[in-house]
């Protein structure tokens, strides 16, 4: 196959010769411990993984000494996961605690395997995207700080997934996962006339509302947006830097529960609204921080093992599910968008 300079390079070019020669054949896999997991091929071989958290944003010295560890431990094997955790990929057993004690030494705790939380993933926020509601590093710090027994051990009756978008965008899987926080901006955006004609393509940035909210105002060589129907989504100003959405008084989280990738048990899941909003609280954002903990607790004790978060509520009912978390049920909760009658309840039972 003819090489090129564009794309990405061919997978089976960064895996092991045990991982080529076991492609496709792997007969099961096992959790060694919450830090640890072991494949066994067809033909008896092994592959040990070991996970860590990491915080996504990484300094290039601290990814040097991830592949100075995967040079000593590992053939110089290792890989990122989709959500943001480092995996060494380990042929001798004997190596597996000494690349723990490395990693402990550096300030990185083996985890997240098995029915434990997974190491949050998040979108940029503040440092770097130009939409956020919220941050995504210091929330997912302040969380994690606060939640990290249930990452480290098998605390849970089944995976938890946990997961942050810093705007409606959702770069984040926060659709997919168990418990996921949303920045939510909850006023227009504010049109600066003067600068809208000299930045922006005003048909595309007409053509970016999702909602139609957008119209010309050629009286001014501007645009006009219909507070009714914006749902603060930001993606004019993507498009228009004059239209800026931040606001700091307004801007805030929402909580999101119960989604989920895996068909196990039960197909695919979306989540759904459990908070409407929580407002920003840097650096640690308390409130947040606290409402989270509470809805992994209730969970951790209600839920059977191998339940997942969207399984237990379907199981205890939604009505339930906002009398054992003590969270308030109010309008935004109910779903009023046009085409949502495919996802509303259509049977008369409810469960108390």
């Amino acid at each position: 196959m003819v090489k090129t300079d564009f794309g990405p390079p061919k997978y089976l070019d960064m895996m092991s010769d045990l991982c080529k020669r076991n492609y496709g054949k792997w007969k099961y896999h096992e959790v060694l411990d919450t830090g640890t997991l072991v494949h066994v091929s067809e033909s008896g071989e092994k592959l040990y993984t070991v996970r860590a958290a990491t915080p996504r944003l990484l300094h290039v010295d601290t990814l040097r000494a991830f592949c100075d560890l995967a040079d000593k431990y590992c053939g110089g094997f290792f890989r990122f996961t989709s959500r943001h955790s480092v995996e060494f990929l380990i042929e001798d057993e004997a190596n597996i605690e000494p690349l723990k004690a490395d990693l402990h030494a550096m300030g990185f705790t083996p985890g997240g395997v098995g029915n434990t939380i997974s190491n949050m993933l998040h979108t940029q926020g503040w440092i770097h995207c130009h939409t956020p509601a919220i941050d995504a590093s210091g929330i997912v710090k302040s969380v994690m700080d606060e939640v990290y027994e249930y990452y480290k051990e098998a605390k849970l009756p089944a995976r938890l997934r946990l997961a942050l978008a810093c705007c409606l965008n959702m770069c984040g899987a926060v659709h997919c996962s168990d418990v996921a926080i949303v920045g939510v901006h909850r006023v227009p955006p504010k049109v600066q006339d003067d600068k809208v004609s000299k930045m922006c393509e005003i048909p595309n940035v007409v053509a970016a509302c999702p909602t139609r909210a957008i119209r010309p105002e050629p009286a001014k060589k501007s645009v006009v947006v219909n507070d009714e129907r914006c749902m603060y989504c930001g993606n004019c100003y993507t498009m228009c830097p004059a239209m800026p959405i931040f606001d700091p008084k307004n801007d805030g989280a929402a909580i999101f529960v119960g989604g989920k990738v895996s068909d196990a048990r039960h197909p695919a899941m979306f989540s759904k609204l459990a908070v409407p909003y929580i407002p920003n609280e840097p650096p640690r954002w308390p409130t947040l921080v606290k409402t989270i903990r509470l809805l992994i607790d209730v969970y951790a004790k209600d839920a059977k093992e191998g339940e997942r978060y969207g399984e237990w509520i379907n199981r205890i009912g939604w009505e339930k599910f906002f009398k054992v978390t003590g969270l308030p049920f109010t309008d935004k909760h109910i779903d009023d968008y046009i085409f949502s009658v495919p996802t509303f309840r259509s049977t008369a039972t409810f469960k108390w």
